[in-house]
């Protein structure tokens, strides 16, 4: 998962994708790059390290130019490397491009073989890559036919942004995996991947970019192109309302704190449970949290206090110090759990091993019972769609049935949001709008570098 943002026609492009990435850090931690074009040339930055880290004011102004992409990654695909930072830029025969791009693509290793052997050479270990060398070799066509040709050639999950010394161009694969949103600002466009990058710009959101949806901004102004086709079958990742996408955003259509809001309501009527306080897993537990306990009329409590300067990076105690990992984030308000049964929250369980240490921090704080409640189903399949999950085999659900993990968690009981239950907030009549792959092993696109796992998943 990554967030990524572009700015068209405005004088001050690179401060403004700045602020954009600064509001999408959520998205990506490992590294955050800008490329940024005064009409003739190429200003570029990128650097291992959160947004406010990686750029000052003083390299902002080295980023001349009104136009510019930019973007925090979380790797899928190539390790995490500052060879593989973004946006990623190649030198060609029709100039510079640089790109940004949200997913992963499911061909990609065939792809590059298939590159290789016709004697393209990589620089990187990134899947964005291939589609670089796709559009390099579209011969003399316009560059959005060079897009388009390419884009029809890989599999999988994308939004991108393309950048040239005089335009740039958005892209949304077809069944739409991952959101990206249009706005404008002072007569300039923006493209972003959700709208919490345009309220901190204050630019106004015009509406998302539509799934198979190409978008040109160049000097005579916007225009859309769809290469295939419109109105085909989406789906949209459901884990962005589960867990990705910040609460204050509109994805989808709809806001996602309204919408985790509904999953800890549905959870409350789904399993009820007889206890003194709700308490979400912070941060991204608590709006299902407040759904839970608006539902079930048990009081709501900020049970965990979650330190949020935690990096990727510290230095550990030489000592052993019992759950220092989740000490580190997270530390129990003693006085609001002691002697309380606690419905503890929380939007998805992985391996089960931080859910452990939870339990057992939340009785050492002297919480009497202990119940856990999962606002999304169990997580049996991995994602390859730009969720980095583990291999199936070290997915809990997909290894224990239900009362093997609440035992290993040792919490008092255990439930999960059923699979219907996910769909009762959007009144949907089919789930068609929506991959829920991740739980149910209906994989929406062909897994051509996971043949294992998709020959699996469709038997």
């Amino acid at each position: 998962m990554c967030g990524i943002v572009g700015i068209y026609n405005h004088p001050e492009a690179s401060n403004l994708a700045y602020l954009c990435m600064y509001a999408l850090q959520h998205r990506g931690q490992e590294c955050a790059g800008i490329v940024a074009s005064d009409g003739k040339t190429f200003h570029q930055h990128r650097q291992m390290g959160l947004v406010g880290d990686v750029f000052t004011k003083n390299l902002l102004g080295k980023l001349p130019g009104d136009k510019a992409i930019g973007h925090v990654r979380y790797s899928t695909s190539g390790e995490s490397d500052i060879k593989n930072a973004y946006p990623f830029v190649i030198k060609y025969a029709h100039g510079w491009l640089a790109v940004s791009h949200n997913g992963n693509l499911t061909n990609y290793k065939n792809m590059r073989a298939q590159l290789e052997e016709e004697g393209s050479i990589f620089q990187a270990t990134v899947d964005s890559e291939v589609v670089m060398h796709l559009i390099a070799k579209g011969g003399k066509a316009e560059l959005e036919v060079r897009i388009a040709e390419a884009l029809k050639k890989i599999h999988g999950s994308y939004s991108f942004v393309f950048l040239t010394e005089t335009r740039m161009i958005a892209a949304r694969d077809p069944k739409g995996f991952r959101p990206l949103v249009l706005g404008r600002l002072d007569g300039g466009y923006i493209v972003a991947s959700e709208t919490c990058a345009l309220d901190l710009i204050d630019a106004e959101f015009i509406r998302e970019v539509e799934p198979g949806e190409v978008i040109i901004f160049d000097e005579s102004g916007m225009r859309s192109v769809f290469p295939f086709g419109k109105n085909g079958k989406r789906a949209h990742c459901i884990f962005e309302y589960i867990y990705f996408a910040r609460p204050d955003s509109f994805i989808f259509g709809r806001n996602v704190y309204e919408i985790r809001k509904g999953f800890g309501e549905q959870l409350a009527r789904e399993h009820p449970v007889d206890a003194d306080v709700v308490v979400p897993v912070p941060d991204s537990g608590v709006p299902a949290a407040i759904g839970y306990s608006h539902e079930s009329g048990i009081p709501f409590e900020m049970g965990m206090i979650r330190n949020h300067y935690v990096g990727r990076t510290f230095i550990e105690p030489r000592s052993e110090i019992r759950h220092f990992g989740v000490k580190i984030k997270l530390n129990p308000l003693r006085e609001g759990l002691r002697g309380k049964r606690v419905v503890c929250v929380d939007d998805s369980i992985v391996r089960g091993t931080t859910s452990v240490k939870i339990v057992k921090m939340l009785k050492e704080a002297g919480a009497k019972e202990v119940h856990m409640r999962i606002s999304s189903p169990p997580t049996v399949w991995p994602c390859f769609y730009g969720i980095n999950t583990p291999t199936r085999e070290e997915l809990v659900a997909n290894k224990m049935p239900l009362e093997e993990i609440r035992k290993f968690i040792d919490a008092d009981s255990l439930k999960y949001l059923s699979q219907d239950g996910l769909y009762q907030f959007a009144k949907l009549s089919s789930k068609e709008w929506f991959c829920d792959a991740c739980f149910t092993g209906d994989y929406p696109e062909p897994l051509d570098d996971a043949p294992d796992i998709w020959k699996l998943s469709q038997k």
